[in-house]
């Protein structure tokens, strides 16, 4: 008897193994950004999370920018199959459709007072999620998206000499995102180049441009813009809440199975606090390092960039709504979200901002 047990738990183990290797699947992912950057070793950390859910049964291999596509054929390459899955920003897709902006990058907080955080509210509780899946239908790309990683918010960046004012700041070639984000900076008058984050430090020490953004203390010092620049300003509105994502090709998604699918949900979930959570760290010891061993020196970004940058992304947000329903839609998910939650954060985190700052001022 205990012999048929034996035999019969091990035909059910092999059944079971077999099973799992049926539904083994390698997703390669192909990031916009070289392989060193701080986003890349967040995204290693998602995959391995999912690996460990799935008992190795879903393997994401990461791949470098370039590595089967250009960094602007990602999307298409994953909608199309040529790459299982895609790594970016959601708003360097916002050529495609302007909504993508209010995922990736809503610029200003979308004027509605939203920081990275009240954002991951909206998105998880608020009806976000629902739209983001939305997002790639209106697209027309057959892809399922998985939101990653926030940050937020991002510096202004960094200058060659310190800019007292938006005069200033118009004097020079400014490295900006692609997409909407970039554009509101030609709103105002910057002379604003598109490029991605690998060709950033090759242009600033060829002089293609001399003024440059990309995240905070800890990516940008991972690039190395401290070799090239010295003057460095964290506060900026482009970018108050920014959001990597990942792009899976809808054939390979509904291949995987309904546990599978499961799996990376919680992985990604997780994968927002995971980030932000390791944003906050790493940032505060980059900056240290930055300001105490290369040279860097902090300033306060001038008040009239604020007013200027405002006033502009109030008339892009009438323009979009006017122009596009599902950015209407959207925007109109994210004002109902703002106009309840919004008061409530914002005042609570007065207390927390003075609390850091009267700390940071007795450091000094």
């Amino acid at each position: 008897m205990k012999r048929t047990l034996l035999t019969l738990t091990g035909a059910l183990l092999g059944l079971a193994l077999s099973a799992g290797s049926a539904h083994a699947v390698k997703i390669r992912v192909q990031s916009v950004i070289p392989a060193k950057a701080d986003e890349v070793v967040m995204l290693n950390d998602f995959a391995d999370t999912v690996r460990t859910l799935t008992n190795g049964e879903v393997d994401i291999e990461v791949l470098p920018a370039g590595a089967v596509v250009g960094v602007k054929e990602t999307l298409e390459a994953v909608d199309k199959g040529l790459i299982e899955g895609g790594f970016a920003w959601t708003h360097y897709w916002s050529g495609y459709h302007p909504a993508a902006m209010l995922f990736g990058s809503p610029t200003a907080g979308g004027g509605l007072g939203i920081d990275n955080i009240a954002w991951i509210s909206w998105y998880l509780n608020g009806g976000g999620k629902a739209l983001y899946d939305e997002l790639w239908s209106e697209m027309g790309m057959n892809i399922k998206g998985l939101m990653l990683q926030p940050v937020g918010p991002e510096a202004l960046g960094w200058f060659k000499e310190p800019i007292n004012s938006m005069d200033d700041f118009r004097k020079y070639r400014f490295r900006t995102p692609p997409g909407i984000p970039g554009q509101s900076y030609k709103d105002i008058g910057v002379a604003a180049v598109a490029m991605g984050g690998g060709d950033i430090l090759p242009a600033l020490e060829a002089g293609t441009i001399d003024a440059a953004e990309w995240c905070c203390p800890k990516p940008d010092s991972v690039f190395g813009f401290q070799k090239v620049l010295k003057h460095y300003y964290l506060q900026g509105l482009h970018q108050v809440v920014v959001n990597a994502d990942m792009y899976i090709n809808g054939d390979v998604w509904n291949s995987l199975t309904p546990d599978q699918q499961n799996a990376m949900q919680v992985a990604a979930d997780a994968s927002l606090m995971r980030s932000l959570a390791r944003r906050i760290y790493e940032n505060g010891k980059a900056l240290k390092d930055l300001t105490e061993n290369h040279g860097v020196i902090l300033h306060d970004t001038p008040a009239d960039y604020f007013t200027e940058y405002m006033a502009a992304t109030e008339k892009l947000y009438a323009k979009l709504n006017a122009e596009n329903a599902f950015f209407a839609k959207v925007y109109a998910s994210m004002k109902e979200f703002a106009d309840i939650a919004v008061p409530f954060w914002a005042g609570a985190q007065m207390s927390n901002a003075n609390l850091g700052m009267a700390y940071a001022k007795q450091k000094q």
